[in-house]
């Protein structure tokens, strides 16, 4: 398949490494332009992002939340064949309040909003270093699982099948309005769990306590003098999201 990816950030770079590793074309891009790539060790082939939309079968936009909205201009041109998949998650703290996400809105039907496309929401629950290192072949006991959300099943069978070439399971989580479930705060989030614990997870979800508790592990992350290592960050994710 042809993938296009927009950001080259943890998440955008481990995604394309295993994309290539897995026989698929690459194209890489920065949103702030292609200089922004310069010295930086990326699988796939870097290009302007008015080149990365181009000749693909999926697009992965991975920037941060609150910068969406500027790329408008470059999804316009997007073709209708085209699935558009989102990994970013809203966090006050780094976009500032975003007032309609605040009172209720879903943060990836604002994107889809802002972006004037359909998408489908996956690759946003799970830590950087989890897909970099977690991940293992079809069938493994024990193997950890991703949600995938959208209003497109044929789209989201797709980004599916891509989520199993990274090394991982998934689970539908339903359609773009219910993809709250697995936004941060909530049990599916960020905790590392196999395919039958995740949609248990889902169903789990508290759509009003999430942004708090969302808060509260960052707090408990920043208050923290040393560093937190992977297992005891989903360690602390699973008890708090559960709470």
């Amino acid at each position: 398949m042809n993938f296009g990816i927009i950001g080259a950030g943890p998440i955008a770079s481990n995604i394309a490494k295993k994309l290539v590793g897995n026989g698929h074309n690459v194209k890489i891009s920065d949103a702030r332009g292609i200089e922004r790539l310069e010295g930086k060790e990326l699988a796939g082939t870097p290009v302007s992002v008015e080149d990365v939309i181009t000749n693909i079968d999926v697009l992965v936009i991975s920037i941060p939340f609150h910068a969406l909205p500027s790329i408008r201009n470059i999804i316009d041109k997007v073709g209708e064949e085209v699935v558009i998949v989102d990994t970013s998650n809203y966090y006050p703290h780094l976009s500032g309040k975003i007032e309609e996400v605040e009172n209720g809105m879903v943060e990836s039907v604002w994107v889809s909003k802002h972006l004037g496309k359909p998408i489908i929401k996956a690759f946003n629950n799970f830590l950087a270093y989890t897909l970099e290192h977690h991940g293992t072949p079809e069938g493994t006991n024990g193997r950890i699982a991703i949600a995938v959300a959208g209003d497109d099943l044929s789209h989201k069978q797709i980004i599916m099948g891509v989520a199993n070439d990274l090394g991982f399971d998934a689970v539908d989580s339903g359609s773009l309005n219910d993809s709250w479930r697995q936004q941060p705060g909530t049990p599916a989030y960020c905790t590392e769990l196999t395919k039958e614990e995740l949609a248990i997870a889902l169903t789990k979800a508290n759509k009003e306590k999430a942004p708090f508790l969302r808060d509260q592990v960052r707090e408990k992350l920043t208050a923290s003098p040393g560093e937190f290592s992977i297992k005891e960050i989903v360690k602390l994710n699973r008890e708090i999201y559960n709470s």
